[in-house]
């Protein structure tokens, strides 16, 4: 990828474009990211950066954070934050420790990848997990929200893997794609995305340029 960084959905509003249309658009919290370390084709076999967002308050680092985690970011001297994780950039042998990404790095008119944890709706039957159909909804069918039909007849006798079944609905790894930036604001470190992004306010989101030409 040619550029990343780690954001905090703020919430969603409206804005107006310069032909007048009025859009929904993502608020996003891009940054600031600290690179924390470098990998290296020579140590690690390949090369990446690991960046930090969203610094703790120093009374709660030793609450939030295990000792090892602490010693990593005392090596390369920087402050502990609530997120660590690893970006496999193109030009990733161009970073120094210590150097801060912000949302400047995105320009309005770019196009980007957004991966978040969606939404959590609990123990779900099929109608709302999978979209399934409901069955006759009258008193005689004694039929309306079940699963449907569970195997085939006595050959092979079983339910195949992955059969849509009741469960867990959302809480999941999501990515949506081909985003537009509509905005960005470097003094704020605010990204202004048209659309929807997964997720609830404060989760953590992954933000890179798309992988679609």
């Amino acid at each position: 990828m040619k550029k990343a960084i780690l954001g905090k959905k703020l919430g969603m509003t409206q804005k107006f474009l310069p032909d007048g249309r009025l859009v929904p658009v993502t608020v996003i919290l891009a940054g600031p990211c600290t690179v924390v370390q470098k990998k290296t084709m020579e140590k690690d076999g390949y090369e990446a950066v690991q960046v930090s967002f969203d610094v703790i308050p120093e009374n709660r680092v030793k609450k939030l954070v295990t000792k090892p985690v602490v010693g990593h970011y005392k090596k390369a001297g920087i402050a502990p934050a609530r997120y660590l994780r690893e970006f496999k950039l193109e030009d990733a042998k161009d970073f120094t420790i210590g150097q801060t990404i912000g949302a400047s790095v995105f320009e309005a008119g770019d196009k980007i990848d957004v991966t978040g944890t969606s939404k959590g709706h609990g123990f779900t039957g099929v109608i709302y997990r999978w979209n399934q159909s409901k069955g006759p909804m009258s008193h005689g069918s004694k039929y309306h929200r079940g699963v449907g039909a569970m195997a085939a007849n006595s050959d092979p006798g079983r339910v195949f893997k992955n059969k849509h079944m009741s469960g867990q609905y959302g809480v999941e790894r999501v990515t949506v794609q081909n985003l537009e930036v509509v905005e960005v604001d470097g003094e704020r470190n605010l990204i202004l995305v048209r659309g929807a992004v997964p997720g609830p306010v404060n989760t953590l989101l992954f933000v890179r340029n798309t992988c679609k030409v």
